[in-house]
C-alpha cells in the first residue's frame, strides 16, 4: 500500500465473519464478509453477481442471528474476480450503534474511534 492510499483511508477496515446477504430487485445472495468499516464492505461471492457498477442494494450483516443484523443501503463502488467492495450509506441509528460497537470492539482505541466517527460525520455517511 503506498503513502497516498494510507492518506486516503480514513476508516479502519475491521476483519469480520459474519453471515451476510444481499438484497437487489427480486434478487437475494449469501455471501462472505471479509471486512466492514464506517465508509464500507467488502465482500466474495462463490457465483458472479448481476450488479453494476452504482447498483444499490440492501445489505444485511447478521451479527446474532436475525434478531440482531446491521443493514443498510450499499452501492456497489469496485468488483474484482469475486470479490465486491459497496460503499455503505445512510446507516439508522440501530445499525450504526451496532457497527460503531462492533468498530470499538475491534479497534481497542478510543481515540481511534473517536476521529473514524468524526470523519464519518463530517462526510455527511450517517444521513
Amino acid at each position: 500500500m503506498t503513502t497516498p492510499d494510507i492518506e486516503r483511508r480514513r476508516f479502519t477496515r475491521i476483519s469480520f465473519d459474519a453471515d451476510t446477504e444481499l438484497k437487489y430487485q427480486d434478487q437475494s445472495w449469501n455471501v462472505s464478509l471479509i471486512d466492514i468499516s464506517f465508509n464500507g464492505i467488502l465482500i466474495k461471492s462463490e457465483q458472479p453477481l448481476a450488479l453494476n457498477i452504482g447498483d444499490e442494494v440492501e445489505a444485511v450483516i447478521h451479527l446474532l442471528g436475525d434478531d440482531i443484523a446491521i443493514r443498510t443501503p450499499a452501492t456497489l463502488a469496485h468488483n474484482r474476480d469475486q470479490e465486491y467492495g459497496f460503499l455503505i450509506e445512510n446507516l439508522d441509528l440501530d445499525s450504526l450503534t451496532l457497527l460503531r460497537r462492533l468498530v470499538e470492539l475491534n479497534l481497542g482505541d478510543e481515540g481511534l474511534l473517536e476521529r473514524e466517527l468524526d470523519h464519518f460525520f463530517d462526510d455527511g455517511s450517517a444521513s
